[in-house]
């Protein structure tokens, strides 16, 4: 192998500490975003260090003699990429029932939507008859938000068990490439 094909320290030292970078990212906006209703934003954020991890961060090699510092290396990485991509797929999980399906939850959240709806003509009840318009524009408004609110919560209890399940499966497929390569080597 020539040695101008391997990165030089300073170029191996920079992709660490961006993907340290890209780590702290992670952790920071998803605390940030784990309240309230997820937006696209999130996909947006999850995506830019994505390409952050994959851009400046590869697996770590599994060398002779590693131990278990491969393995933690190896944690770390898609502990990471699980988190981005559980970043990535929130504000679609929260709408789309095909993603998440939360049994009887999507229906107790409409009916807190209801319950918001009567709790504004209640407190506007003196202006229905002024304003009738403006009393369904309150309804509708506090009712969304009212529902957004309770399927972002639900999202955010399931976002750890997708990280999860996208870290396992950037462990296999890190283990198949590694698999893959070990045989085109040999063969």
């Amino acid at each position: 192998m020539d040695d101008r094909s391997l990165p030089s320290a300073p170029a191996r030292t920079a992709g660490a500490q961006a993907g340290v970078l890209g780590t702290a990212l992670a952790g920071v906006l998803a605390v940030a975003l784990a309240s309230g209703s997820w937006q696209w934003f999130s996909t947006y954020l999850g995506m830019t260090l994505l390409a952050v991890v994959f851009s400046f961060a590869a697996p770590p090699a599994r060398t002779p003699g590693a131990g278990f510092g491969h393995l933690r290396g190896l944690a770390a990485y898609s502990l990471v990429v699980g988190l981005c991509s559980a970043l990535v797929l929130a504000p679609a999980m929260q709408r789309w029932s095909w993603l998440l399906p939360m049994p009887g939850t999507r229906a107790q959240c409409a009916r807190l939507g209801d319950y918001a709806a009567l709790q504004a003509q209640a407190a506007l009840g003196g202006l229905a008859g002024q304003g009738a318009g403006a009393l369904a524009s309150a309804q509708d408004d506090r009712s969304r938000h009212a529902v957004n609110d309770c399927l972002a919560a639900t999202t955010t209890l399931w976002l750890p068990v997708y990280a999860c399940g996208a870290a396992l499966l950037t462990v296999l497929v890190v283990h198949l490439a590694r698999r893959a390569a070990r045989s085109a080597d040999a063969g």
